[in-house]
């Protein structure tokens, strides 16, 4: 017999654990001291989402970023989606780990899409602004803006299946009949 689609008990330890790594990714984006922005060659101008350096080799001066009322914007937004990302991810682990509780999972659904929501406008207003006051050449947006973007994405798939997931309550269970593709006739 062959069997196809999700299997859909191991979603109740998968989808904690891709939050997981979603904190993870959001940790070393907002943490990151360098690799949000770097100029064209890497060599005289660098910035994180905290602060921007300029210099040659072993001379760099830094400056802070929380001067301007967007970075300040970007922080706040970033720390307060990582939070909804951390309380979500609690959440996940009672409703699914723990016990299998059903309704909580759309709740948990709705606190990752509005914190995506809130990454989003993040993680779009930092180079806009960033290009509008300080652009001096051509940047490259790098690895740790790409972990914004990669714990964004995550939430964004998490949060899509945590409101699909109470659908298929007999499924997360066990609970559901085993449908199979093919019959014979004999």
């Amino acid at each position: 017999m062959f069997r196809c689609g999700i299997a859909y008990p191991r979603c109740r330890w998968i989808l904690p654990l891709l939050l997981l790594f979603a904190i993870i990714f959001d940790i070393i984006a907002i943490a990151a001291q360098s690799g949000w922005v770097e100029d064209e060659d890497a060599k005289t101008h660098y910035a994180s989402m905290w602060q921007q350096c300029r210099g040659l080799k072993d001379k760099w001066e830094c400056k802070s970023l929380m001067e301007f009322s967007w970075a300040q914007a970007v922080a706040a937004l970033m720390i307060i989606g990582l939070i909804i990302l951390i309380i979500a991810f609690i959440i996940s682990v009672v409703a699914l780990c723990c016990s299998l509780n059903i309704p909580l999972l759309p709740l948990i659904g709705g606190l990752l899409i509005l914190t995506v929501i809130v990454q989003i406008i993040a993680l779009v207003i930092y180079p806009v602004k960033f290009n509008e006051q300080i652009y001096e050449g051509f940047y490259n947006y790098t690895w740790a803006y790409g972990f914004g973007w990669g714990a964004t994405i995550l939430m964004l798939g998490c949060g899509i299946l945590f409101c699909c997931l109470p659908r298929y309550e007999d499924e997360l269970s066990n609970n559901a009949k085993m449908k199979y593709i093919y019959n014979s006739a004999a």
